[in-house]
């Protein structure tokens, strides 16, 4: 079996992409990429008083993500975010379930 038989396109993982950008983003759990600390997006330090939003680290404020609106296009750039986690299932609105397991 070669990697033909095994690959799928985009859309196979469409499921799971309903599933990740429709939840509550705010109690997600990140990671930043820059000094590893973790947190809520909600406390990130948001600056919106340019054509784009930017979101930054509140330990080292490195920026986390950049998101900007076109007429056309929204447009995110999550590259300073190492990892994004959301709890699924029973009490999937509590960070504080996040924070303490």
């Amino acid at each position: 079996m070669d990697d033909s038989e095994l690959r799928l396109d985009g859309n196979a993982a469409a499921g799971l992409l309903d599933d990740v950008f429709v939840a509550e983003v705010t109690t997600a759990i990140l990671s930043c990429a820059g000094c590893g600390r973790t947190g809520a997006v909600g406390a990130a330090h948001v600056y919106d008083r340019a054509p784009g939003v930017v979101l930054r680290c509140p330990g080292c404020s490195a920026v986390l993500m950049r998101f900007a609106r076109t007429r056309e296009e929204l447009v995110a750039d999550l590259r300073g975010v190492k990892t994004l986690r959301w709890r699924v299932g029973p009490g999937a609105e509590s960070t504080e379930a996040i924070r303490a397991g």
